[in-house]
């Protein structure tokens, strides 16, 4: 056999290779997530006996028959109400603060830039634990001055949440907007400047047309991460305040059910719809 032909052969054989590793790999990481879809459909109330295909769990999530977590919790519909609307305001209000920072960070050079930046890649680096942890103090610590100088008890709560899910979106959306800002052209802003354009608008009529698709994607990984998110919502939310992933964590404290894969699907699925609507405006 010849020298090339050996190569070749070789090649070959590490491509057989690396295919097998990688379908292990994926095998690895989704197969659970597949089996989790599936026995959403079970009918049985255990999830180890297969006894046939149903959609009688998912019909139960939003009846609240069978999705509670005790008999005296009100069931899922709340908790995806305070889900949604922690979701929606926190994506906001980090969607706009993000777009500041990130044209702030590209378009300006002013004192403690580099500063900003490494706090900036904090709430990325840092465990969620950590995060929670630390809004944890902050806010009993802020409760406490509060109630000492006005008298006012303040308790967490959805504000509380919310607040804590701005603090780590906004990094992600700063990161993804700037990204966008750093491929434009400066002298375009410059043309309208030149032109008599005020800062404002151009703004308007040159840099948000150009930057909106990753502003947008910014937005739905925001709503994501926030929709998703549990140990920061764990550390910083109080009575009244049940989101979707805590109504989930305590639905697993009494029994695995059906009824928490179809939860978990139902989820995947609007965070894989999200996820891939992101990737799409951002490309565009």
């Amino acid at each position: 056999m010849t020298k090339t032909k050996l190569d070749l052969l070789v090649r070959a054989t590490g491509k057989k290779w690396l295919w097998v590793q990688a379908t292990l790999a994926f095998a690895f990481l989704y197969l659970p997530i597949l089996i989790l879809i599936i026995y959403s459909f079970n009918t049985s109330r255990f999830n180890a006996v297969w006894r046939g295909f149903t959609l009688d769990w998912y019909r139960s999530l939003f009846s609240n028959t069978g999705a509670t977590i005790s008999s005296s919790s009100s069931g899922i519909l709340p908790a995806l109400n305070n889900s949604l609307l922690i979701a929606a305001i926190s994506t906001v209000l980090a969607t706009i603060f993000g777009t500041m920072l990130a044209l702030a960070l590209e378009r300006f050079h002013f004192p403690g830039r580099k500063a900003v930046e490494v706090l900036l890649f904090l709430p990325i680096i840092m465990p969620e634990i950590t995060i929670g942890i630390s809004l944890l103090v902050f806010f009993t610590l802020a409760f406490r001055i509060v109630e000492n100088l006005t008298g006012i008890r303040l308790n967490l709560g959805l504000p509380t949440v919310i607040i804590g899910h701005v603090v780590f979106n906004i990094s992600f959306v700063t990161i993804t907007v700037r990204a966008r800002l750093a491929e434009l052209d400066p002298q375009l802003e410059q043309a309208a400047f030149d032109l008599g354009a005020n800062e404002w608008r151009t703004f308007w009529r040159i840099t948000f047309p150009l930057i909106w698709p990753a502003i947008f994607s910014a937005a739905l990984l925001a709503f994501t991460l926030s929709l998703d998110d549990f140990v920061v919502t764990f550390f910083t939310t109080g009575v009244g305040s049940m989101t979707l992933p805590l109504f989930v964590y305590g639905m697993i404290k009494f029994a695995v059910t059906p009824a928490i894969n179809a939860i978990s699907t139902l989820m995947l699925l609007a965070s894989l719809l999200l996820v891939v609507s992101s990737l799409k405006i951002q490309k565009s």
